[in-house]
């Protein structure tokens, strides 16, 4: 016996906003990440491997934003599609990215 029928609607309860939620939660650390990032690679002289550090960390930051804006705006329809593969590829990326920053600030 199937649980879904054709035609059906599906009461999806609380769950989308939850994962919203999520979403929002995790932005704003990566947000926190990003500044502090940024705060350790600008201290420094100004050399241009700072800039440049300093730079992609903002379009990651800026990337991992843009992600998660559309899954949370597709979290807000009625029966919201799944995290398509290429965004979760790219959330991936951004997550090891900021791992190798940290990484190359505390080395």
């Amino acid at each position: 016996m199937s649980s879904s029928r054709e035609g059906e609607v599906r009461d999806a309860g609380l769950q989308p906003e939850r994962t919203r939620l999520a979403w929002r939660r995790t932005t704003l650390a990566s947000s926190v990440v990003s500044v502090l990032a940024l705060r350790q690679a600008l201290r420094g002289s100004g050399r241009p491997l700072e800039v440049a550090g300093a730079a992609v960390i903002a379009l990651v930051w800026l990337a991992f934003l843009w992600v998660a804006h559309r899954r949370i705006r597709a979290l807000a329809a009625g029966r919201p599609p799944g995290l398509a593969p290429r965004a979760a590829l790219a959330v991936v990326a951004c997550t090891v990215a900021f791992a190798a920053f940290a990484m190359a600030v505390i080395i």
